[in-house]
Parts: C-alpha cells; sequence; structure tokens
C-alpha cells in the first residue's frame, strides 16, 4: 500500500459514540496522574486533583492495589505505580507485531545515518506513543525511551496526524495554539508545512520542536486508509541538511513500504 496520501484534505469521519463508564474513567485518570507524580499521592491529593469523592477514590484505589496495578506505603498511606504496570506495558509491546516488525528498519537507520531511530503508534486520543527504538553510537543522543509520549500534533509526527486528521483548519489551529515548542513556527507556516506532507508522503520538522534537532517522520496506514504508525528519525539540524534529509525519508519510505505490505499480508 502506498505511503502517500492524495493532496485533498481527507474528509473528517463520523466520530463512534462512547458510552460514559464513570468507574473506568476515574480508574484511568488515577493512573495516568500517578504516573505523571514524582512521588506517592495521598488519598486527599489524589481526590482534589480529579475532583473525586474522597470515598469513591478510596475504594477505585483498593481495587488498583488488589489487581497490582498500583501499591500503597502502608507507613505513608501514599500510593504509586505497581509492578503490574509494567507487566501489561511489556503485554503490549509483545503482542504488537508493529514493534517487532519495525525494529530491523530503525538499526538500520541509525546504523547508517547517526539518527535517533523511533517507532511510534498514534493512539486513538490521536496522542504519540515511542513502540520501538534505536540509538545511533553518536555523541549526540535524543533522550527518549519506549513508552515515550509525546502532545499529538508537535513535531514531523505532528504534521503527519493534521494532514490526515479530517479536521479543517479552524479545529486544527486551536490544537496549534496548545502546542509548546522551543522555537514555535508560525501557524501559516505550519499549515504549509501540513500540506506539503500529505503532498510528498513524508514530513520534517526542522529546529522547532528541539532547537538544534531535525526530526523527519513517514506515514504508515492501515488497510482502511488510517494513519496508525510512523517511522521516525532525528538528529543534529548541523548534520542534517536539506539533502540529506530527503534522501533519509526516501530510505524510510522504502521502509514503511515494506512494513506496510508484511502487515496487510498478516491482516
Amino acid at each position: 500500500m502506498p505511503t502517500q496520501k492524495p493532496a485533498a484534505l481527507p474528509k473528517a469521519k463520523a466520530a463512534v459514540r462512547v458510552r460514559q463508564v464513570p468507574a473506568v474513567t476515574r480508574s484511568i485518570a488515577i493512573l495516568r496522574l500517578l504516573g505523571d507524580a514524582k512521588q506517592g499521592l495521598g488519598v486527599k491529593a489524589i481526590a482534589d486533583t480529579l475532583e473525586l469523592v474522597p470515598s469513591t477514590c478510596l475504594h477505585i484505589l483498593r481495587v488498583l492495589v488488589s489487581e497490582d496495578l498500583v501499591r500503597v506505603d502502608p507507613a505513608t498511606k501514599r500510593y504509586t505505580l505497581s509492578g503490574g504496570m509494567i507487566s501489561l506495558a511489556r503485554s503490549v509491546l509483545a503482542g504488537s507485531g508493529f514493534a517487532q516488525l519495525v525494529q530491523p528498519a530503525l538499526d538500520r537507520l541509525a546504523s547508517s545515518h547517526g539518527v535517533t531511530a523511533m517507532g511510534v503508534e498514534i493512539t486513538a486520543r490521536q496522542g504519540v506513543v515511542v513502540l520501538a527504538l534505536s540509538k545511533s553510537n553518536q555523541p549526540f543522543r535524543l533522550h527518549t525511551d519506549v513508552g515515550s509520549q509525546f502532545n499529538h500534533l508537535v513535531s514531523a509526527t505532528g504534521r503527519l496526524i493534521a494532514a490526515h486528521s479530517g479536521e479543517n483548519w479552524t479545529e486544527l489551529r486551536k490544537r496549534f495554539n496548545a502546542i509548546e515548542w522551543d522555537k514555535a513556527p508560525s501557524f501559516d507556516a505550519w499549515k504549509k508545512e501540513v500540506e506539503q506532507a500529505r503532498a510528498r508522503g513524508w514530513a520534517v520538522d526542522r529546529d522547532h520542536f528541539i532547537s538544534g534537532l531535525t526530526v523527519v517522520a513517514v506515514p504508515i496506514f492501515d488497510t482502511a486508509g488510517r494513519l496508525t504508525n510512523t517511522l521516525v528519525a532525528a538528529g543534529l539540524s548541523s548534520h542534517l541538511n536539506v539533502p540529506t534529509t530527503a534522501q533519509i525519508a526516501a530510505l524510510m519510505q522504502e521502509e514503511a513500504r515494506a512494513i506496510t505490505d508484511v502487515m496487510q499480508a498478516r491482516g
């Protein structure tokens, strides 16, 4: 399947109605809060932050503790994530055909061009999470790890998400304004780069996401034509001039086509 899409802005698909399940939503919110916290949190701190009734918060925490997703310090009564979360994460990676399939391609990119290469997934919330990673032996290495998450529209992958999201420019401008950049581009400049990314089948961010860093991303689509993953290469802008960036992007497109063919063959 080709990794490029038509230049026309795709039409937005009807949103799937999601019935609210408060207990599940609150449980996930607690897990995310504990994941972001640098230290353990007590019931009151969690309840206040998430605007939950303390007794409800406590009941949910007890269930999460019983499932080994959260642990509580008996002395301080503070809660932190538990080792069960690691088991879940390993299950995700072990069950991700993409992560296993993309690793050899990332290793080739990292060794041949001295870049940090990543295989990322676009989540249902249009976030970006790193599923596979290969670091070069160069002195510079981007500080990221498997499991790292990034803002949905930031950097090169963000331009691809915008290009294939089906959202109109008014909606995209609102989301663009919420992005945190090292050196923010103007919306008009970013819009032009989004349109260019859709037309040529790859995107680049030079010095905006992180000053001095150039990031290249190539899309991977599922059989329904939805953007599900990207291949990403990041390196020093001083080492990645325009011709070199285009050369890397072409190589990444070849890798993406091969990965797409295998993924489709596997169904």
